[in-house]
Parts: structure tokens; sequence; C-alpha cells
């Protein structure tokens, strides 16, 4: 059966009344499945050196403090691995989109906004940012009323607006409006449907009626990455889903997400996962109690 097809879907106690739900506990180890919900979530984590966070097809060992939002529907599990303390302190936070839907459109709540799209992939935040943000949060689930939402809004503006935030999964597309820039919707729309084929630049140009000079400057601005480094990151987010869903060799996957050198796609693969495609396959399969 595909690992897909066997991750926990978990129901959260928000009802349509509820605004959000703050869980605050200290426990000794992690035990919650592979899962997700439709529900973002805020995930605070201290003196868990050692634990193993998965978001999406992201597998990383965390440090003694971290702070990770969670975007709907994206999978995504902190398991015991390594970790040798029993005094872990957890602290996560559940809430709708709709608990601020109607505030999303003001000019004031466009880096929040610009946050929820982001967090699709999942995000993670500097330990200075955890640590800056680490009073609010610990006090949050001993608030009552109103004051709770006015400190849940005021920690989501203060991650929206820090520095050093990292998206973690690449399987993920980019947020549905894209700046509401209709060339990178068409870019991004042909090379997922044309990622297992070769795509040259000339016929990306050509297009969306961009020179060769105009389009890498454009494309550098709208993602971070130049041309070659964005279609490999489609074609990566590609690869480590298949390593996980499907039951195919590491060449095999490599082919049919359009690499033509194994020691490539190795290489690149490594540079974005940190680890070997191998060693990912193998990691991710280890994952217990997917459910």
């Amino acid at each position: 059966m595909e690992i897909y097809n066997r991750i926990h879907r978990e129901i959260t106690p928000l009802s349509n009344q509820d605004s959000f739900v703050v869980f605050d506990r200290v426990k000794e180890e992690f035990d919650f499945p592979l899962h997700f919900h439709p529900e973002f979530e805020i995930n605070y984590i201290r003196n868990a050196k050692g634990v193993r966070r998965v978001v999406g097809d992201s597998i990383e060992e965390i440090d003694d403090i971290e702070l990770v939002l969670i975007g709907p529907n994206l999978y995504h599990t902190w398991e015991q691995h390594s970790c040798k303390s029993n005094n872990i302190h957890e602290i996560t936070i559940q809430f709708d989109e709709a608990l601020f839907s109607s505030l999303l459109s003001k000019r004031i709540m466009k880096p929040i906004k610009s946050l929820f799209e982001r967090s699709a992939h999942g995000i993670l935040f500097s330990k200075k940012i955890s640590l800056d943000l680490s009073n609010k949060i610990e006090k949050i689930s001993k608030l009552d009323g109103i004051d709770y939402f006015i400190s849940l809004l005021s920690i989501l503006y203060d991650m929206a607006n820090s520095r050093e935030q990292r998206l973690l999964s690449t399987h993920t597309g980019f947020s549905k409006d894209f700046d509401n820039n209709d060339k990178i919707k068409i870019i991004y729309d042909y090379i997922h449907e044309n990622y297992m084929n070769k795509i040259t630049l000339d016929e990306i140009c050509s297009l969306v009626n961009m020179s060769s000079v105009s389009f890498n400057r454009f494309i550098k601005k709208r993602t971070g990455k130049t041309f070659v480094e964005y279609v490999n990151d489609i074609r990566l987010g590609y690869a480590a889903r298949w390593l996980i869903e499907k039951d195919l060799r590491v060449s095999e996957v490599a082919y049919l997400c359009g690499f033509n050198s194994i020691a490539n796609f190795n290489r690149l693969f490594k540079r974005s996962k940190g680890s070997t495609p191998s060693d990912f396959k193998r990691d991710f399969s280890g994952i217990k109690r997917v459910l």
C-alpha cells in the first residue's frame, strides 16, 4: 500500500464555534503517527534535541528549541529518534484559516497572508525568533477570551516579519495567486506538466514572449532562483514524493523526473535534502506508526 494511503488523518477538536486550540504539555517522548489535518498548526518545542521532524518530504533532526508553522493538509510528525530528554516541552496551536478570512484582504494583514501561503511547504523559523517568541507562546495557554486571539495575531505577525525563515518541503507548489502574476503561473503550470522532459530556456521564453535576459531577471526576482534551479527544485519535489510513494529504483525515479544523469541527480538531491536518494527512501520507510 502506498504511504500516502496510510497516513493518519487527524481529527482536531475544533468545532465551527471554536477559534483555535492550544495544547501545552511536558512529555517524555513523541509517539504520534505521521498525520495531516486541514487546520494550520504552530509547533513550538523545547528540550528535544535529537528528535526527528518530518514535514512533507523534509526529514531533519532538530535542535534544543524550534518553531514551525505547518500549512493545511501537509503531513508531518515529530518522532523520538535520538532524543534522550524526558522533559520535552511542546506547545501546539491549531487554527482554521476562516478565523482570519475577513481580515486577510486588508493591507495590514499582507505579511500574515503571505506567511499562510508559504506555510504550504512548512516553515522553520530561526533559533533567535523561537527564543524571542518563547515568552508569548508559553503564556498563550493561560489566556482567556479575546486575549487569546490578540496574542495569536501578535505571534503570527512577528513570525511573518521575522528573518531567516526556511521552507521545509519541496513537493508542495507555490501559492495559488503567485502575487497575481499570470506569467509565473503559466511557467509554473508548464514545468509541472513537462518536468519529465527536457525543458529549454528558449521554449519557456517563447511561451511568455520574453527575451532570455528579461526572463532570467524575471524568474530570479519572482522565485529567488535561476531558471535551472527552479526547474530542478520542481523535479526534486516529484522525485522525493516518488521515492516515498512508489516502489521504484532510484535510477528509475531520476529518469522519470527528467534527470538524465544519475550522478547529477544524486548530487542535487543530497544538496537539497541533506541525504542521498537511497538514504532518504530508507529513512522515510522507517518512520514509525504510519497508519
